[in-house]
């Protein structure tokens, strides 16, 4: 469910960018913290790769596929990892939806004045990979907190 939700608002908001904001447009959204400035990236995280799209839509795939199958198994059990199977799903999707269509993705999101500029897939993608962190650490915070 979190990964059909994340695609939809990644889709719509993506979208919108493309149909009301020319390509390099910003729109100040809340001073010095958040801006939207519509970006096309034909390549990975950090602008990196440009002209390699199609091949990070195949990763995608294969990740989405990864995830199915360890999911399937059983071993992908519990509130954080199903939850961060979710979002990680829904982000993989929402750009690899970009990548086939229009050979580039859509980003327009900046966080304060030095950041890169993102997707709500991007930040899905790292909200997936924080519950995984927190999935890791939870044992043995668990055990450090318990020898108090």
């Amino acid at each position: 469910m979190i990964s059909i939700l994340v695609v939809i608002a990644d889709q719509a908001a993506k979208w919108w960018v493309r149909s009301n904001m020319q390509l390099g447009e910003t729109l100040p959204v809340w001073s010095g913290h958040l801006q939207f400035t519509y970006y096309e990236n034909s390549g990975a995280a950090f602008s990196s790769f440009q002209g390699y799209g199609k091949y990070f839509a195949i990763i995608a795939v294969l990740f989405v596929a990864a995830i199915f199958y360890y999911r399937r198994k059983g071993e992908l059990r519990g509130t954080v990892l199903e939850a961060a199977s979710g979002f990680l799903v829904g982000g993989a999707l929402g750009n690899a939806i970009d990548r086939v269509i229009y050979h580039q993705v859509t980003d327009f999101l900046v966080f304060g004045s030095r950041g890169g500029i993102l997707n709500l897939a991007d930040l899905a993608i790292n909200a997936g990979g924080l519950l995984v962190l927190v999935h890791l650490l939870k044992g043995p915070l668990k055990r450090v907190i318990l020898k108090r």
